[in-house]
């Protein structure tokens, strides 16, 4: 199967979003860019639909499960994205395509909280036997945006698979103190939208596995750390759950798992312009003292 290759940019994302459109029936112009990030993500201007644009075919497994998952989700009582009625994923130029049903946004921000009660309410969820669930891997696509991107020196890369190498190993000794479940894999504010009517909707099921729900709390708990969050928001999102996960013994490990991925996918975008690009450096540059305070910005 032919892959396209990187990068993956906005241009590129809305060639292949037209074409979805196109053949599906449903209308391209005026379509607003909302994200770019491992997906594009876009709003249609004359229908009430977001499409979401991956990055290529070596990725259609993946898109292939959150179709799976949006349909479980449906009946399981946790507020979830729905899909539109049309057969998907597609693929439009290479790249997989999936169309949501537009999820109404009150403008105001969930709730750490609140974000703690939806994962609790996931993870308790009975998990069925024929839903394609993969087991988590924590290190995902962090590997392959290293040997694949252009943005690193030769120095930069080797200190880079050399931090992935020895948290391979620190992440093989963990003892985890939750039982394995569903868990959503990227779970943080931006992947809840508020409703008018006050309902808080989960979205993005593509990095969906069976795996260690530590990792869904260690997601909100990392982002406290580089001080997207105050000490009192992370309490409430802990208190929600029933469980702090900065208290377990493994989650400096996790920690820095996230890091390196937080930093290595915002390096894929570092051409979209200059706020990017400096960003990126400052979160490489932190990568070489874990012990030094993150002043880090959010994408």
């Amino acid at each position: 199967m032919s892959t396209v290759q990187r990068p993956f940019t906005s241009t590129d994302a809305s060639i292949a979003m037209k074409e979805a459109c196109r053949l599906v029936g449903l209308e391209s112009d005026g379509a607003q860019l909302i994200r770019l990030g491992e997906n594009a993500i876009y709003r249609l201007a004359g229908e009430p639909v977001i499409v979401r644009v991956a990055r290529g075919e070596s990725v259609l497994h993946d898109v292939e499960k959150e179709v799976a998952v949006a349909s479980w989700l449906q009946g399981s009582g946790v507020p979830a994205a729905e899909l539109t009625d049309h057969v998907q994923p597609i693929l439009a130029k290479g790249r997989p395509v999936t169309f949501w049903r537009l999820i109404p946004d009150s403008g105001e921000r969930a709730t750490l909280a609140e974000l703690g009660g939806i994962l609790r309410q996931l993870h308790r969820l009975p998990v069925p036997e024929d839903l394609p669930l993969p087991t988590f891997d924590i290190f995902g696509r962090a590997s392959r945006r290293i040997v694949d991107t252009t943005e690193l020196s030769d120095s930069e890369r080797e200190f880079l698979s050399g931090r992935l190498t020895e948290l391979r190993e620190a992440y093989g000794h963990l003892n985890f103190s939750l039982p394995s479940c569903a868990i959503h894999a990227d779970a943080h504010q931006a992947n809840l939208i508020r409703t008018p009517d006050g309902t808080v909707i989960l979205i993005d099921f593509e990095a969906f596995a069976f795996g260690p729900p530590e990792y869904d709390l260690s997601v909100t708990a990392t982002e406290q750390t580089v001080g997207w969050h105050t000490e009192a928001q992370y309490e409430s999102f802990a208190e929600s759950y029933g469980f702090d996960v900065k208290r377990w013994d493994g989650f400096e490990v996790i920690r820095a798992i996230n890091e390196l991925k937080m930093t290595t996918w915002l390096m894929q975008n570092v051409r979209e312009n200059k706020r990017i690009a400096d960003e990126f450096r400052v979160r490489l540059e932190s990568l070489n003292d874990m012990a030094a305070p993150r002043t880090w910005s959010p994408f």
